[in-house]
């Protein structure tokens, strides 16, 4: 289990006539990291500096950037903020475009924090966790029953088939499983047998 973001998020914030503008992406690998790292650059052109953090779960990668910065004025500070929330497959990328007043080493290591953290409060956090996708049949009398149920307890519907029945895909954890065979068995909810379609990672809105 680890904690990442729903989607993509920036902030930016001025420090003596510098901006600095932070960009949030959701990562699965090193390669999307530099991928992503390049576009910026590219879109950012004009800009003094692009330094950047990301971190990878999978992978057990952290890997920083000062781009030009003072050393351990930038990246660091950056992967500290990411760390220190407890984040991963994230990369953060603080564009800099200097105001012509040095910061000196402490006010850079502020604003490049200080950046990052103002685009991460604009951040969906959520839980990301080790589950699988299951399906349900159901009839279609029975379809707001069991969505009633399903949000009570917290458990995405990822999918919806409609054909002569109705067939749901829902993420769901081990102990989300238990708590649909037991509605099943004690008939809270109907549905036919469990079918596990994948096994992967799930989100939980934290």
């Amino acid at each position: 289990m680890f904690k990442t973001i729903k989607e993509d998020a920036s902030g930016e914030i001025i420090e003596k006539k510098s901006r600095f503008i932070a960009n949030i992406f959701y990562i699965e690998s090193e390669e999307e990291a530099e991928k992503i790292i390049k576009s910026i650059r590219k879109k950012y052109y004009d800009a003094r500096h692009n330094c950047f953090a990301y971190r990878i779960d999978k992978e057990n990668i952290s890997k920083s950037s000062d781009d030009g910065e003072p050393s351990g004025t930038a990246g660091a500070p950056i992967l500290n903020i990411i760390e220190g929330k407890e984040l991963s497959n994230i990369l953060v990328i603080v564009t800099r475009y200097f105001g012509g007043i040095l910061l000196g080493t402490g006010g850079l290591v502020r604003a490049y924090s200080n950046a990052t953290t103002e685009a991460l409060k604009k951040a969906n956090i959520i839980k990301m966790i080790y589950g699988k996708i299951i399906r349900l049949e159901i009839e279609y009398k029975d379809l707001k029953t069991i969505e009633y149920y399903l949000k009570r307890e917290k458990i995405n519907i990822s999918n919806v088939e409609y054909k002569d029945k109705i067939s749901l895909n829902v993420e769901v954890t081990e102990e989300d499983t238990k708590k649909i065979e037991n509605m099943i068995n004690n008939k809270i909810i109907l549905a036919n047998n469990i079918e596990i379609i994948e096994e992967k990672y799930i989100t939980k809105n934290i």
